[in-house]
């Protein structure tokens, strides 16, 4: 089939400056942003052979696609258990945690850059029957090269920002062959459905794979040996954070430590884990006493920096409060408070939350999460959890139960997605 003009200019670009894809991995790896280990992987060279049989490919870009896939890996793998699965992502982050959370059999590879020989190297060798993409992975290359080999496509949680909507009605023919490839589209929302649809994709329904995943696992041992450490004192979680909304966070603290006996501890897990000791640093900045788990601290002071990949199913559980970080600082759209709600864990969270707006929208619709605009509201928050816990309780429950309600629905995907695969 013919491609509308606008893919086969973008074809012939990409072919022109793959050559130079080398050069852009490797300044990318000075940055800190591959993995030099795993470099060959971008440029579609396999890091392992191909099991025999059937290969069920699901894709996610970053950290918060591909959590979301892992509810769907492993129950395809359970009702499946004869075929291989292979989950891709672009980021080292993301590829640390898929070490962690994928269950047993299943392979992490680097996306290929979308280009047409990395491309092409990619799926020649793993010759995929179903790729999965989820939200609003739409790389021209690589989704022609699997449509041209037979692939069958599926589009879940399918969502398009403003910005990408205006782009993309502007290469009509372009979005309207790249969404007909797919043979199931799920739309995230209502909202995401009208958009794909007026660029042409046929959306068979609404599910977003954000909800479905199980409670964050955790070592019941290390949680009895947290809570024997913690033994009376109230903990406070600040979780997912950056650099600005540590900054509020611990200024918030330290007025309000100064005037308690009961000796309160914040925990931060910063969003990414390599900045504990920046995290730390900003602490003592502000007079207060932190403990680094890297440096194998004790939850002594005031402050406790938990800087690991995979600590949130452990801290979730402990908190009278958890401040989603993310939300109180412009630009990165929040982070996931459904693993707190599933956990039965009270959450405040800033007005930023454009990523996960519908869950923010109807949680605090159901009176089942603490909004705040500026630091008052934080600090009411905070005197809340630690005077009155109880008070929260109801809300915390009110999030578990739509939480349930939505994973319900989400777990229906999987028998539409085993529908393709051979």
């Amino acid at each position: 089939m013919t491609r509308p003009a606008s893919l086969a200019l973008y074809g012939l670009a990409t072919r022109l400056i793959e050559p130079f894809a080398p050069v852009l991995l490797q300044r990318r790896m000075a940055r800190g942003k591959e993995d030099p280990a795993r470099l060959g992987e971008r440029l579609g060279h396999a890091g392992r052979p191909r099991p025999e049989g059937v290969l069920v490919w699901l894709h996610g870009a970053s950290v918060g696609e591909t959590l979301s896939l892992v509810a769907l890996v492993e129950a395809l793998a359970s009702a499946r258990p004869d075929i291989t699965i292979l989950v891709t992502s672009g980021t080292h982050t993301s590829a640390a945690l898929m070490a962690e959370r994928l269950p047993a059999g299943a392979i992490h590879q680097y996306l290929p850059l979308d280009g047409p020989s990395a491309t092409a190297r990619f799926l020649d060798h793993w010759r995929p029957s179903l790729g999965v993409f989820v939200e609003s992975e739409l790389w021209p290359n690589l989704l022609l090269a699997a449509r041209d080999r037979g692939v069958r496509l599926a589009l879940l949680s399918a969502k398009l920002s403003e910005a990408s909507f205006k782009g993309w009605r502007r290469a009509p023919g372009a979005a309207r062959r790249l969404l007909s490839g797919f043979d199931l589209i799920l739309a995230q929302d209502g909202r995401a459905a009208e958009r794909i649809a007026a660029l042409g994709g046929v959306v068979q329904g609404v599910a977003d794979l954000k909800f479905g995943a199980a409670p964050l696992p955790v070592d019941a041992g290390l949680v009895a040996a947290r809570k024997s450490d913690l033994g009376d004192r109230p903990m406070i979680l600040a979780a997912s954070t950056h650099p600005t909304e540590e900054a509020l966070i611990l200024a918030r603290w330290r007025a309000l430590v100064a005037e308690r006996v009961d000796r309160p501890l914040l925990v931060i897990v910063p969003r990414h884990p390599e900045r504990g000791a920046a995290v730390a640093d900003s602490a003592r900045l502000e007079g207060l006493t932190p403990g680094l788990q890297s440096t194998g601290s004790a939850l002594d002071g005031e402050v406790f920096v938990a800087d690991a990949l995979g600590q949130l199913g452990l801290w979730f559980r402990l908190a009278r409060l958890v401040v989603m970080g993310g939300s109180f600082v412009d630009g990165v759209g929040g982070h996931n408070p459904l693993e707190p709600a599933r956990l039965c864990a009270p959450v405040v969270s800033g007005h930023h939350v454009e990523n996960w707006a519908t869950v923010y929208r109807e949680l605090e619709a159901a009176g089942a999460v603490l909004m705040t605009a500026d630091a008052a509201g934080l600090d009411a928050s905070l005197r809340q959890a630690l005077d009155a816990p109880e008070s929260l309780a109801a809300m915390a429950d009110r999030a578990r139960d739509y939480v349930a309600g939505r994973d319900e629905t989400a777990r229906a995907v999987v028998g539409q997605v085993l529908r393709l695969a051979p």
